[in-house]
């Protein structure tokens, strides 16, 4: 029980530090770093940084997972990461999160073919309700533009999607044999290789040292935060609980943005907000009891 709870309360987090991270780093690009520039920053800065914290807890793995681990790093960083940005900046902040939050429904398709996840009503039920929610919360005010001017970064968004997906999965039996800093390290070591032909040209066009205070931090809470401290903690939870309770988190980043701007005063409270969370809850709690109760039983 209480593994669960920290699996939760680490799920929560990364939901809270990517809902932060719209507003953070919203003024970043394109006017000081380009997409790939940024994600060969957000890369080389999250490598170097789970390399460090590797020394203290080192480990070897086996060279027949390697091949595994770099392609955990191709779906889970690299082609996640570049695709996200990417379609960021040629469609629009709406789509881009309408379509994120299919990834809970694309996770549960791939588990139940890949690891045999089973798909019970309870976790169906779950994951519906909490889409319903999410989609309430974001359609509902918001303009969401589909057409000729945004399907190219409405793809990438999809493909980013499916990418997290297939990495939520395939990345479970590594989580489990091994420590999750040990998992991270490799994973984004790989990613590191595959982002820098990409985003090189456009990372040494920034000039760091004219980015105001402001845009520094920012940069470094996309490294540390949104990075760093999320990726250990998503796949600390993927050692306790299923990619399936792991995706639905996804569906709390709109509720918790919409909370941070609400506590920034930059929008209210409102009955949409209100019934929004409430089905998004239970949808969590939903897919989490059903994970829970299918454990127990395996146990037994």
């Amino acid at each position: 029980m209480k593994e669960n709870f920290k699996s939760h309360l680490a799920l929560f987090i990364v939901a809270l530090i990517y809902g932060a991270n719209y507003t953070i780093a919203k003024g970043v690009m394109p006017t000081y770093l380009e997409p790939f520039g940024f994600i060969v920053v957000r890369v080389s800065g999250a490598v170097m940084l789970f390399w460090i914290t590797g020394i203290f807890v080192p480990e070897k793995i086996n060279r027949k997972d390697i091949p595994l681990l770099a392609f955990c790093g191709l779906f889970g960083v690299a082609i996640n990461q570049l695709l996200f940005f990417k379609g960021l900046s040629m469609t629009t902040p709406i789509n881009a999160a309408i379509i994120m939050v299919i990834t809970p429904i694309l996770v549960l398709l791939v588990a139940t073919s890949v690891a045999s996840e089973r798909i019970t009503p309870k976790k169906l039920s779950g994951i519906l309700i909490g889409l319903l929610g999410a989609i309430i919360l974001l359609l509902i005010k918001h303009d969401l533009t589909i057409g000729s001017l945004t399907w190219r970064g409405d793809l990438c968004i999809l493909i980013n999607a499916i990418s997290w997906g297939i990495y939520l999965v395939v990345a479970k039996p590594l989580i489990m044999k091994y420590r999750t800093i040990t998992v991270i390290k490799w994973v984004f070591l790989f990613a590191w290789f595959y982002v820098l032909p990409f985003g090189y040209s456009e990372f040494v066009e920034a000039d760091f040292s004219m980015m105001p205070t402001d845009i520094l931090l920012s940069v470094a809470f996309v490294v540390v935060g949104t990075t760093y401290f999320a990726y250990l903690l998503n796949n600390y939870a993927l050692q306790k609980v299923s990619s399936s309770v792991v995706s639905i988190y996804i569906y709390l980043q709109p509720l918790l943005a919409a909370g941070i701007a609400v506590f920034l005063g930059r929008d209210e409270i409102d009955a949409v907000k209100i019934v929004s969370g409430f089905l998004i809850f239970i949808g969590v709690y939903l897919v989490s009891s059903s994970d829970r109760a299918n454990r127990n039983q395996n146990i037994q």
